[in-house]
Parts: C-alpha cells; structure tokens; sequence
C-alpha cells in the first residue's frame, strides 16, 4: 500500500476532526434532526416549499440552514472518509495481506464512529455518545497516522531506549488519552465556561463542586441534551477537573519529553521530541485563551484541532521507541 494513501486519510480524518468539533461547538449537532439526510432528504432543504414540508415533518427542529450545512458537510467529509477506508481495506486484502488486520481494524471503527454519529443525533447529543464520537474520531486519526509511520521507509526506531526509558512514552499516551477523554466530557456538558476567570475559578480558589452528578455517565433516554442539563456545582466539578488534568498532563509529558531528550542521542527522535514541546505548550496556551476570552469559537476549535496533532506526536514517539530497528518497505 503507497504512502500516500494512509497520509491522505490521516489528512482527511484530521478535518473531520475539526468538522466535527465546529459543528458541535457552534451548536450545529442538531442542525439536521434525523440521520444520514437532512429532513428526510440528502441535502439540506432549499425552497419554500421544501423547508415547508420539513417544518411540518419537524416542528420541534425548524430549518436553520446555516447549522443544517454545517452538519451535512460533516457528514460529506466523514463518509468520504468510510469511503476510503473501504478502499484501504479492499486494497489491503487483494494486494498487500501484510495490512489486512490492520485494515480491518480501522474499518470496523470507522464503521462504529458511523453508528456514533447517527446515536449523536437520535439520542440528542448525549454527552456520554458525542464524548465517544469524539475518542473514535481521535483514534482513526491516531491509527491512520500509525499506518503512515509503517509504510514510511523514513521512520525506524530511532533510539536504543531501555526498558525503564519505553515506559515514559507509554505514560505520556496514557495521560494524554485520559486529558482528551475530560475535555470531550467537559465540551459535550457545556461546562467549558462553568469557570471563568484565571487561575481562580469564579472568584475562588475551591468553588462548590458535585463531582458525583457532574461525571454521572447516564441520565436516561428521550432527554434533549443540547446546551447542558446539569446544574452549575456539577458543570464546575468537570471543568476543574480538565483544568486539574491539564497542569497534570504538561507537567507529565513536559517532563517525560525532557528526560527522553536528555538520554536520548538520536536526531530523529530528539526532533519528534521538540515537536512534542511545541505542540503540547500550543494546546495549554489555547486551553487558557478559551477561558480567558470565553470561548472564542475559531480558539476552541483550534483546540480540538491540535489535541489531535499532539496525540499523533505522542503516537510518533512510542513508534519511535518501540519499532524494530529495520526499516518498512515502502
């Protein structure tokens, strides 16, 4: 399978990334109330007479079709992306058997992140589905850019790390996993402005806080789920905590990045590892303007945009580190 394959669904999939997080963040989830068209049809309604009958279909969700468009290309963008993950997987079982459990995997995910997407519409955002729409769209991207690390005959194990030294790029994943997974939560309950103000929160340093409501996965069905439904305390108690995780995650991985780079002689690795530093200091930078200018949509999504681009240098990383030292054919 050409490099350039995989590189351009890793591309792909990184805009559906940021598709996804500006049609969620400009309250847009719901711009088409069924699922996979819009108002019964494949594009948006156009004409009096259409956006009639889908008023009528849908009097709860009249046409908007400033968010209707934002939700279908979306859609447009994630299915050309099935498409070509398809592509990938019937290439791979007809020419190259050396990536068809790979292949396979992503394909099964691609399809279980479709399933996300029309559960994100029939189960009106609901915050524990979206959060997971949100994990499966990171790890196509990571899993894709994995492929392309593969077949690229440029990319080996860089560094003879020993055991002890592996174990800081696993822990600079594994924070990294757990900081994306409390912003999707905070994102999906609305609680990224629950704080305002910095570094206090609301005026105080330990504002009130139900962490049990607040990090409650279910709330039952038939409930509309857009703009939030939990209380102030609860929205306050996520929110903290993704500020908690992210001094957390830029200590751990700042700091993990810095021995790795100290111990390490190779200029590949040492590369890939100032990557790290610049891409993780980026996405604390914007996670602070978030809240210090509200939550600037171009910011915020932005923010969603180099999660991704930091996971896939912390996934470079581990390649580096735990690949065998001969190189891939291309």
């Amino acid at each position: 399978m050409k490099t350039w394959l995989p590189l351009a669904a890793t591309l792909l999939a990184l805009v559906v990334v940021v598709l996804g997080a500006y049609t969620r963040l400009s309250d847009a989830g719901l711009g088409c109330p069924d699922w996979p068209g819009c108002y019964g049809q494949i594009g948006v309604p156009e004409g009096a007479e259409e956006v009639s009958a889908a008023n009528q279909a849908y009097p709860d969700r009249p046409v908007e079709a400033s968010k209707a468009w934002k939700e279908m290309i979306h859609r447009y963008a994630a299915g050309l992306l099935g498409l070509l993950v398809l592509f990938m997987f019937i290439r791979a079982w007809t020419v190259f058997p050396a990536q068809r459990l790979f292949t396979t995997g992503l394909l099964i995910l691609v399809t279980f992140q479709a399933l996300l997407g029309m559960w994100t519409v029939t189960l009106l955002v609901k915050p524990l589905v979206v959060t997971g729409h949100l994990i499966g769209g990171m790890a196509t991207v990571s899993l894709l850019w994995l492929l392309v690390l593969q077949r690229s005959g440029s990319f080996y194990r860089a560094a003879d790390l020993s055991a002890a030294q592996r174990k800081l790029p696993l822990l600079m994943l594994v924070v990294l996993i757990l900081q994306i997974l409390l912003g999707g939560w905070t994102s999906t309950n609305y609680a990224a402005l629950a704080c305002v103000g910095l570094p206090d929160c609301n005026g105080l340093w330990l504002p009130t806080m139900d962490f049990a409501n607040g990090f409650k996965p279910w709330h039952g069905l038939g409930i509309d789920y857009e703009g939030g439904i939990l209380e102030s305390p609860a929205r306050i108690a996520i929110h903290f905590s993704h500020r908690i995780g992210a001094i957390f995650t830029l200590l751990m991985i700042g700091g993990s990045t810095v021995l790795l780079w100290r111990s390490c002689d190779d200029q590949l690795m040492r590369r890939c590892l100032v990557a790290v530093a610049m891409v993780l200091v980026a996405q604390f930078s914007l996670g602070l303007a978030n809240v210090w200018f509200y939550l600037p949509l171009p910011v915020a999504v932005a923010h969603n945009g180099v999660a991704a681009l930091l996971l896939m240098s912390v996934v470079t990383v581990n390649y580096l580190a735990f690949t065998n030292t001969e190189r891939m054919p291309v």
